[in-house]
């Protein structure tokens, strides 16, 4: 019976995946956009993860060592949802002890969101590849069908959307070892005059 409820939920799981991501492009199109402060967004997720942050729980931290308004035109739950999905994957693979760090930064036209994190990083066959849908290389110490594959294939379809882009690289170390992934999503940055 157990495992007969278990892969019940991880159907369950995906399915709701499968149905969120054919409706999104729909939803997308009719949505209304804002103008979305990037460096309000992120102070709120880090404050969330430290009211909600268990003892033994990897750290977030968040780097905005500019002062600089960061803003771009969007759907914020959207842009919430792709981050949110960043910093749970880093999460997942990052070795208690160890944390995942956030930042912003404004270049060139475009505001650039990166999280990365201190796990095994990706194979380099594979940068591009966890953006495909059903991709899913999760670390050993997670139970089967806990995720869908679908995660960062909707979090590139939200930023296609939003006319920006996101991709995957690994943090090497001065000897060139692997460190880390790091995740970066590129928006444009917003032409409207902060208030």
């Amino acid at each position: 019976m157990d495992i007969i409820q278990e892969d019940v939920k991880r159907l369950d799981r995906l399915i709701t995946d499968i149905s969120g991501a054919s409706r999104l492009d729909a939803e997308l199109a009719r949505a209304h956009l804002e103008r979305v402060d990037v460096r309000r967004l992120l102070k709120a997720l880090v404050q969330v993860h430290e009211s909600t942050d268990a003892a033994d729980q990897t750290a977030l931290e968040l780097d905005m060592s500019s002062d600089e308004k960061m803003y771009v035109v969007g759907i914020e739950s959207r842009i919430v949802q792709v981050v949110q999905n960043l910093i749970g994957n880093a999460f997942s693979f990052t070795p208690p002890g160890k944390s995942v760090r956030l930042a912003a930064t404004r270049d060139d036209g475009m505001v650039q969101i990166t999280v990365d994190d201190d796990g095994p990083g990706i194979p380099e066959d594979n940068l591009a590849s966890v953006f495909e849908r059903f991709y899913s290389e999760r670390p050993d110490s997670e139970q089967f069908g806990t995720h869908s594959g679908l995660g960062l294939s909707i979090s590139k379809q939200i930023i296609d959307v939003h006319g920006g882009t996101i991709y995957a690289e690994n943090l090497l170390s001065e000897a060139g070892k692997v460190v880390g992934a790091c995740f970066i999503v590129r928006l444009p940055q917003s032409t409207f005059k902060p208030e």
